[in-house]
């Protein structure tokens, strides 16, 4: 039951931020300065999303014989493909964001990291592929299967996972469009 309550949810939060996405707002949250890291995953969400809107067109031909099962999957894919896209919006209107105090390391709707700046030892750029299974205390948010910044912290945050579960990370590997501006904005080399 939780599990359901927990997708339902995350849904939603896609869905209001394909709201705000084609509203040309963000959800910056707060009046710092934003990092955007959704730039190099757009051409391979609306691949995706192309590659869907095939599977519909295939299953309806195929199941035209029946009405029902036919509608029904129309319904699926119609919802998939309306996800796909919602998934990317979440991306975009979802930035990073560097306040006085601390910096919010975001991914789509499911990741929201907060680091005291003061928890900082070093940031620096480094485009790095992740690795099948993260290492201990480390978390990596991948776009288009990579990262360009690593967070290096002086005591560990606590990042709570997908499904509710506490982890604690003193190194974080993120993906930022211009990881430059975010490390001389951060102040560190």
């Amino acid at each position: 039951m939780r599990t359901a309550y927990v997708l339902m949810r995350h849904e939603l939060r896609l869905l209001g931020s394909l709201a705000l996405w084609l509203g040309r707002r963000t959800h910056a949250g707060g009046d710092g300065r934003t990092f955007g890291h959704a730039r190099g995953q757009g051409a391979n969400m609306f691949g995706l999303a192309f590659v869907c809107v095939i599977e519909l067109l295939g299953t309806s031909v195929m199941l035209r014989d029946w009405p029902t099962v036919e509608q029904t999957m129309l319904v699926l894919d119609v919802y998939t493909i309306l996800l796909v896209v919602a998934l990317h919006a979440a991306s975009a209107v979802r930035p990073h964001v560097l306040t006085a105090d601390t910096l919010r390391i975001r991914r789509a709707a499911h990741v929201d990291l907060r680091v005291p700046l003061e928890r900082i030892a070093s940031v620096r750029r480094e485009a790095c592929t992740p690795k099948s299974r993260q290492a201990d205390r480390e978390l990596e948010l991948a776009v288009n299967g990579q990262t360009t910044l690593t967070l290096e912290l002086t005591e560990p945050v606590v990042h709570t996972t997908f499904f509710g579960r506490r982890r604690q990370v003193r190194v974080v590997r993120f993906h930022a469009d211009e990881p430059d501006r975010l490390v001389a904005a951060l102040g560190r080399g």
